[in-house]
This record gives structure tokens, sequence and C-alpha cells, in this order.
């Protein structure tokens, strides 16, 4: 069975030695990530670190619950030769002391939709090893439409765009939809700036003709996938089809590359067909959720 290890019990250079080497690894295990974008997180081990499972936890009125860090789509296990007792173990072997399990796992955790899973989500990827006038003609029309749209306008496309203007762009979307700390935010730029050290994190933007930022993303670079992480985009970009172009330009850039485009998402319908417009595929994974808390609680929650 995995054994559970505080955070300050885990060795960090097996622990992300094992996420390098996992056939279903990603960049939202590392150690590095993890603390910085998680409030705290212990961990399940199997072996020598043959696998693991960064347990995100926090805690309300002193309960204990596992939850999902922002700018971390998904966790789960990791490793080599997966299988679904191994997995299940893992589930069994995550301490009672958490009340409240609400976590995503990966897609390299599905099998045969093991007990404990209450729901599959809808991530969308894109391969881009292929040249890119074959990508384009994979496009919808109306992707097409959007990017002559913005080359029209004299819309422009910069590398290099500074991350304090990507994060306000962000901030006044985001709003709407979820509700994310100043903290998290400033946690984020300071992990950007350490992926952008090891040349692993790169900002696209899209100004219009005037200068105006109208589109603008934050893309991580791991395992052979660069992940569509933080976008921020300003309303006068909508009418001429800036996000689009934006993501054109990188699909242009990198075509013909052994890269997986992430898109992180998405359940939600109109984002996912925005996704699927590339030409993306949908790339499933489970979400666990197990409610331990007392009954007088429930009702309340």
């Amino acid at each position: 069975m995995p054994a559970y290890l505080k955070h300050d019990e885990i060795d960090p250079a097996k622990w992300d030695a094992c996420i390098q080497g996992a056939s279903n690894g990603l960049i939202y295990p590392y150690s590095f990530y993890l603390d910085r974008m998680a409030r705290h997180w212990d961990a399940l081990v199997y072996g020598d670190y043959e696998a693991v499972m960064p347990l995100t936890w926090n805690k309300k009125f002193g309960i204990a619950y596992l939850y999902q860090p922002p700018f971390v789509a998904c966790s789960g296990v990791f490793g080599n030769n997966l299988d679904e007792p191994l997995i299940g173990d893992f589930i069994k072997a995550i301490p009672k002391k958490f009340r409240l399990i609400e976590i995503n796992l990966n897609a390299g955790n599905i099998f045969s939709y093991p007990s404990g899973f209450t729901q599959l989500r809808n991530n969308y990827v894109l391969s881009l090893n292929a040249p890119y006038e074959t990508l384009y003609t994979n496009y919808r029309d109306n992707i097409k439409r959007n990017v002559k749209k913005a080359i029209s306008a004299g819309c422009t496309i910069n590398t290099g765009v500074n991350i304090e203007q990507i994060i306000e762009l962000a901030k006044e979307q985001l709003s709407t939809v979820v509700r994310i700390r100043e903290h998290d935010m400033q946690q984020f730029k300071k992990l950007y700036e350490f992926l952008q050290n090891r040349q692993q994190a790169k900002t696209y933007g899209v100004f219009s003709a005037s200068g105006q930022l109208l589109a603008s993303c934050v893309y991580f670079f791991s395992h052979n996938r660069a992940y569509y992480i933080l976008v921020g985009n300003h309303p006068n970009g909508k009418t001429l089809g800036a996000s689009h172009y934006l993501i054109d330009r990188f699909i242009a850039d990198h075509a013909g590359s052994n890269l997986l485009l992430d898109f992180e998402g998405s359940d939600i319908r109109n984002l996912a067909f925005f996704y699927s417009s590339f030409g993306a595929t949908a790339e499933v994974y489970p979400a666990l959720r197990i409610n331990r808390l007392p009954w007088f609680i429930n009702l309340y929650k």
C-alpha cells in the first residue's frame, strides 16, 4: 500500500524524478509547482517513489479537506505501469482525517471507472505534429473567419508580453466566473518567473493597430505539452477575433513539433466548442468526490 508522508518527509529530488519519468507526467505535480500554488500538500508514495499522489489540503472550521488548487487542472496518481488496483490502493490510502475530498485525477488514472469517482471531466488537446497548413485545414470555418478578421483589422502578435498586464486582464475575466485570491495570483506570478528562468514559460499577446492589448496568454511547457494556463482578454478584442488569432499564431509557431497543446478544459459547452474548433480532441479525466463529513455539517453544506 502507498505510504502517507507529510510535506517535510517528502524527498523533493525523488518526487520530481518520479514526475519527470512518469508515463502520465504533467507539470502540475512537480514539487516547485505545488509549493507555490497549494496552501498545503502532503503525499502518498508507493515503494521508492515508483508512483506518487499529491494530497493538496486545507482546513476550514478545523476540518481538513482535499481541494484542487488554482492553476492545477488535475493531480492524482503519477508513475509507470499504473493499473486499476494500484489506483484503488492510493484512494483507499487517503488518510481518514481528510473529511471531504474534491480533487481531479488525471487521464492516466482512468481504467474501468473505479468506484468513488462521481464525475468524468473533459479536457481538450491538439497535437501540433503536422505542418501548419494541415492544422489550419482542420479549423472550423468560424475560426478561419476570425483569424482573417484580426489580420484585416491590423492586429499584431508579440511574445514576451509583461506578465502583470496578462494578470490584470485575467483578473477582470475570472472575477465573473470564479473567486481567485490576490495571493494566488501573486504566487502564480512567482511560478511564471521560476519557469521562465528555466525556459518553460512564454507569454503571447495580440495588439490592436493602435497598440492596445486585446488578447493574451501565459503558456507553460512540460512533458511535450504546452499548457494554455492563464488567459487575459479585453472586451474590445471580441469583435476582432483576437483570441482566435492568439491561438492560431501559437499553433503556427509550433507546428511540426512533438508538442501537445493542452487547453485545460472544458466542461463549459461554449469553451469546449471553441477549443474543438481548432481541431482539438477530448481527453477525459476523472474527478474524485468523497464525502466523510458528519451528517450535521452535510446538512449545513
